[in-house]
């Protein structure tokens, strides 16, 4: 069954974010457009690439009102040892949530049961809490934040614009259709 539309189903957990403890909820998400980005685990190889490229991009997701939550089975606790010690990890100012029971990562579908770990899966949500964007890769293939934010301004767009979709490749300002029975064939 697919996630796309579903809606973000209830959880409640300790973070990591601006040097402080913060506990997170669903409702704290709905409002506004949030990406969640969920990794193996914290002190590992590829997962740190991934962060640090959220976070070298995260105010381009901010001035889109888009708030980020990586996610990982790992405490609150080893997001901030990790924050602490890590260069790379150091950058973030987005939302580290810690998922130790998994109840996040199975909510979006993407813990790996005989591990414990999440896959590699980016899902973009929207103020009404449904999710628009759908992404899972194996866990030896990183994730590009600025293909992410390609496809965050697709889906504002999208919302914004009912009746318009945006093709291929699209970039912000570029021409968008408007399927009808006059277009059917003329792609």
């Amino acid at each position: 069954m697919s996630l796309i539309n579903s809606d973000l189903k209830p959880f409640k957990t300790e973070a990591f974010k601006d040097g402080k403890f913060v506990t997170v909820t669903d409702a704290d998400v709905k409002g506004g457009w949030a990406v969640f980005f969920f990794y193996p685990a914290d002190f590992t190889f590829v997962c740190p690439t991934e962060l640090e490229d959220l976070a070298d991009n995260y105010d381009a997701f901010q001035k889109l009102g888009v708030e980020i939550y990586s996610v990982s089975t790992d405490t609150h606790f080893s997001h901030k040892a990790w924050h602490d010690t890590s260069p790379a990890i150091g950058k973030i100012k987005y939302t580290m949530l810690g998922d130790p029971t998994g109840t996040i990562t199975r909510n979006f579908d993407v813990m790996i049961e005989e591990a414990g770990l999440a896959d590699r899966g980016t899902f973009v949500v929207d103020p009404e809490g449904k999710i628009q964007i759908v992404e899972v890769t194996a866990g030896g293939i990183g994730r590009d934040a600025t293909e992410l934010l390609r496809k965050v301004k697709a889906a504002q767009y999208v919302a914004a614009h009912p009746g318009e979709v945006c093709p291929a490749k699209w970039q912000e300002g570029e021409e968008t259709l408007a399927p009808s029975l006059d277009l059917v064939g003329k792609i």
